[in-house]
């Protein structure tokens, strides 16, 4: 169900109290407004959710763009000890 639907039936759910007996129109209303309080605090909890999920994405794209630097700088650094090491080895 869309945002739009939600909010629509439960609209028409509060104009049709008027039909609702007196002595249950309080219960019934504390609990429509109780339900548009929670489907407002999930909607947050959800965007909260997703702005966490897009965070961690982000995060874990530049932790892998650094593990392949440093990789890269491992792997140019082995090969220049490796050139500084061979002359030294042929000389004994």
């Amino acid at each position: 169900m869309s945002e739009s639907d939600f909010q629509a039936k439960l609209g028409d759910l509060i104009n049709q109290l008027g039909d609702v007996p007196e002595a249950q129109r309080p219960e019934i209303e504390d609990l429509a407004c109780r339900t548009r309080e929670r489907h407002d605090k999930m909607k947050k909890t959800i965007a909260d959710l997703q702005e966490s999920l897009d965070y961690l994405r982000l995060s874990v794209k530049y932790l892998v763009f650094d593990l392949e630097a440093t990789r890269r700088e491992n792997e140019y650094l082995r090969k220049l000890l490796d050139s500084q090491q061979k002359p030294e080895i042929e000389e004994d």
